[in-house]
């Protein structure tokens, strides 16, 4: 009975957040995952179903981590078959890309349909010398069969695949497609998602399971669909979805696919808390803080494992939303936290006023109602709006007769300390 891994979206060299910790995380977790699941399960294969790496053009450290992950399955008599995904796949126009290099040198076998415009067959069997193929018959009894990145066209390319596959010789008691794309319904806003109506070409010719990567959330359809997600999250968004590798047994009675999760991750932790206009700024910094620290007690955020935090603070406040230091307050939630990387995602608005205006409203009362929306607004001055309103308009007027600056400056003053402050 044929037992395989199916991994997709490793996304090496990941350097989003900017933090050379977090770009080794996805190392980290490619290879406890292929130690854990191929290595000691001792499994007879191990498939990537695309995006392999993050970029197409890659640093040396990401080509260092690659090569030493694949090397360990080399070492133990794992052969590991790749496509390429949008990623990793090689610009229009050229040769070659990062994925057949590693082809190349033997640690991968990387199937890619033939050029039919250059008079190639679609499918040719994987050949040792030249180290190209589009599929691979397999000493386990599995035929492997590859494909491209197709983007938009991938329904008129699931046709001619189907064609293809039906076309070859008969071999193999199990057949296994690598495909990059992802299936509609599984996330919100995923434009050029398949359906699956677009799918059921390839099992009509035969494909028993169908290793698909792209979307970064694990699902499974129809008992041949399989989808295990991204090795890694790749943002905080994505940390709500479940993801992993697969492990499955092929045999006569189907497929016996299990999503692994049990190696190492990055913990991700999401807060968030509603502000209702009525706090100070000072009120704001210390709920922030409380809903770290309650965090941290509660045992949902632990600073030895150096977790990646988003905060979210939402609602109105009752004063100049830019008063807020936010890069001060996130350093001090980050230290708290013992996170890598912290998030403080500010999304308030100020409180607002809309007082009510009869149409024979004088200019001297519309401008009144204006000032007192505006201080009634924020915390520090609504309880003195009336009073402050009028001393704005005096403070106009002192302002078109003419006075000095040093005047002007002096009745400000006393107008922002009150009479008990003052005596």
């Amino acid at each position: 009975m044929p037992r395989f891994l199916h991994l997709a979206d490793v996304h090496l060299g990941f350097d989003r957040y900017d933090s050379k910790e977090r770009t080794r995380d996805f190392f980290y977790a490619f290879n406890d995952a292929l130690e854990k699941y191929a290595v000691d399960a001792d499994v007879d294969f191990v498939v990537i179903a695309g995006d392999l790496f993050e970029h197409r053009n890659i640093q040396p450290a990401t080509l260092n981590q690659a090569q030493t992950c694949l090397q360990m399955l080399k070492q133990a008599g794992i052969p590991v078959l790749a496509i390429e995904g949008n990623h990793d796949n090689r610009p229009y126009g050229t040769k070659t890309s990062w994925l057949r290099y590693l082809a190349d040198w033997e640690l991968l076998l990387l199937l890619e349909p033939g050029d039919i415009s250059a008079g190639e067959p679609f499918y040719q069997p994987w050949d040792l010398e030249s180290r190209r193929g589009g599929y691979i018959d397999l000493d386990c009894g599995v035929r492997v069969l590859g494909s491209n990145w197709y983007g938009a066209a991938a329904p008129k390319s699931i046709e001619q695949i189907a064609v293809a596959i039906e076309a070859l010789p008969s071999g193999a008691m199990h057949t296994l497609m690598l495909f990059h794309h992802g299936l509609e319904g599984q996330i919100a806003r995923y434009a050029g998602a398949l359906r699956y109506a677009d799918l059921l070409p390839l099992k009509q010719a035969g494909v028993d399971y169908l290793a698909l990567g792209h979307i970064h959330k694990n699902y499974e359809v129809e008992g041949w669909i399989f989808n295990p997600g991204s090795v890694e999250a790749n943002s905080v968004e994505e940390s709500r979805y479940e993801r992993g590798v697969y492990l499955v047994e092929m045999n006569g009675s189907g497929v016996q696919a299990e999503l692994k999760q049990d190696y190492y991750q990055r913990p991700i932790v999401r807060l968030r808390f509603m502000t209702r206009g009525q706090e100070s700024q000072e009120e704001v910094e210390q709920e922030a803080i409380a809903k770290v620290t309650e965090a941290i007690q509660s045992k949902q955020l632990d600073p030895s494992q150096k977790p990646i935090v988003e905060l979210r603070i939402e609602g109105q406040v009752g004063f100049d939303r830019l008063d807020l230091d936010v890069r001060k307050l996130q350093q001090q939630l980050q230290r708290l936290s013992g996170a890598i990387i912290f998030l403080l995602k500010y999304e308030v608005e100020a409180v607002a006023y809309a007082s009510p205006l009869s149409e024979e409203a004088s200019r001297t009362q519309i401008e009144q109602e204006v000032f007192m929306d505006l201080l009634a607004a924020n915390n520090l001055y609504k309880k003195r709006s009336p009073e402050l309103a009028q001393g704005l308009i005096n403070l106009k007027d002192l302002q078109l007769e003419g006075r000095l600056e040093a005047e002007l400056y002096e009745f400000v003053q006393s107008l922002l300390i009150p009479d008990e402050e003052q005596a």
